[in-house]
């Protein structure tokens, strides 16, 4: 292999928080998960959910990869610091967090309830911050820097309606550069991702983001054709770019929003 191919993220670690998906579904975090293994990193796998967890790390077995699974509620301290320390005790190392967590609502503040608004602020957000507070110390002891990527979205700078969801996801953006000032001088880049419409187990198998039934293939189109691509986007577009942020090819990259969504955000319609 040239080496100017290689990605640089052989004997890496990395922890993928909240890599969990649905069945044999692929959500951003589990396809974050399966490729940077593919690259060559050891993958330690963070959800609420160990069963799901421990899918993906069957998936990933699968394709030779290796990786290890771990259960933990990620808006709480303790459980965090028990994931860092989890991938310190079985791998020595930490050079990648790639923070995955979130929750949706689509009302707005005047239809939406104060318990919810507080929901949706501490699922999306407090797993970045906690993580990342345990995250950099042990990336800065092994030595070589690290690389830490927030998924954020795009209703983050284009709301459509999704009022407290967009609020969340703004603030991602914030905080990601933020960190990124913050942490620049310890060789850790900081960087966020603004997925577009991508069809994951979120949107097809929850029934909290849209009905009891999930998505109709009318709805579905609908958002393919907000594609300047008319394509759909998957979670597999969303982990590329994980892999892409956390390698070395993008060692001079901090900072930077990166919106995954196939010109949706150039061309999608306001609310609904």
């Amino acid at each position: 292999m040239n080496d100017s191919l290689d990605l640089g993220l052989k004997e890496k670690v990395a922890i993928v928080a909240g890599a969990g998906a649905k069945g044999d579904g692929i959500g951003n975090g589990r396809a974050a998960a399966i490729l940077l293994a593919e690259a060559g990193a050891k993958v330690v796998v963070a959800d609420k959910d160990q069963e799901l967890a421990e899918k993906t790390v069957e998936m990933i077995n699968d394709r030779k990869g290796f990786a290890k699974s771990i259960g933990a509620d990620l808006t709480n301290p303790s459980d965090c610091k028990r994931v860092v320390d989890f991938a310190m005790s079985q791998f020595g190392r930490l050079d990648i967090l790639d923070n995955n967590i979130g929750i949706a609502s689509s009302l707005s503040v005047v239809e939406e309830t104060e318990e919810y608004w507080d929901r949706v602020m501490e699922v999306n957000l407090k797993p970045m911050f906690l993580m990342s507070k345990y995250a950099i110390p042990a990336m800065i002891s092994s030595g070589d820097g690290g690389s830490i990527v927030n998924i954020s979205s795009i209703s983050a700078t284009r709301p459509k309606g999704l009022t407290v969801y967009s609020t969340s996801k703004g603030a991602v953006l914030s905080l990601s550069q933020a960190m990124a000032v913050d942490h620049g001088g310890d060789g850790i880049r900081v960087n966020c991702i603004l997925p577009g419409p991508v069809y994951t187990p979120m949107v097809y198998a929850s029934s909290s983001y849209l009905n009891e039934e999930g998505m109709s293939s009318e709805q579905r189109l609908q958002r393919q054709n907000a594609s300047l691509l008319q394509i759909e986007g998957e979670g597999w577009d969303i982990g590329k770019a994980v892999v892409y942020l956390s390698s070395n090819w993008a060692r001079y990259i901090t900072g930077h929003l990166m919106i995954v969504d196939g010109g949706c955000s150039l061309s999608a319609r306001a609310r609904g």
